[in-house]
């Protein structure tokens, strides 16, 4: 179903403590109009990461603060609805950041590059075990660490959604894991 609003939930204050409602504000607007060498994404499923907490202070980190005023950026799949721009069509599904807003428009490079998929499972599990979280893992795992069959494998962040699929690729790969 596409609409021709597009909601939008901006960061209005920097959280003091526990981010709560009131940091946030929702606009409505109209949808935002393609330019060539654009696309228009609508939003299906977001990420909410404890990560985004930190994007919403003054101190820079890996990514720079979230201006105020400022769509609340978060990792999301999205599908394309229309679009401008040679390597993407129309009815594509795609994952990057997107943010809290029903329509994401972009040129689809820099820090808001959309990479494509073909969904041959449920949406959600690209969010997770089959997206960001998911790769961190494998790779962290076959590439970084390099665990063999018998081996003890410390996994100190095995509480969180990357460590948990650390731990699993450890015990597939019949490692003694502890975390």
């Amino acid at each position: 179903m596409t609409t021709d609003t597009n909601r939008r939930w901006l960061l209005a204050s920097r959280p003091a403590g526990m981010a709560a409602e009131s940091n946030f504000v929702r606009r409505d607007e109209p949808r935002p109009p393609v330019a060539d060498g654009q696309l228009l994404v609508r939003t299906l499923y977001l990420s909410v990461d404890p990560a985004m907490r930190g994007w919403m202070t003054e101190d820079p980190d890996y990514m720079p603060p979230i201006p105020l005023g400022s769509v609340m950026p978060a990792g999301g799949l999205g599908q394309v609805v229309e679009s401008r721009h040679d390597d993407f069509q129309a009815g594509d599904f795609v994952s990057g950041l997107l943010g809290w807003q029903d329509y994401h428009r972009t040129d689809g490079r820099g820090p808001a590059s959309l990479s494509t998929f073909d969904p041959v499972h449920p949406l959600p599990l690209y969010l997770g075990a089959l997206g960001g979280t998911g790769l961190t893992a494998y790779f962290g795992m076959r590439e970084i660490a390099r665990p063999k069959e018998g081996e003890t494998v410390v996994v100190s962040g095995a509480a969180g959604a990357t460590g948990s699929i650390a731990v699993q690729i450890g015990k597939i790969l019949q490692c003694r894991v502890i975390g």
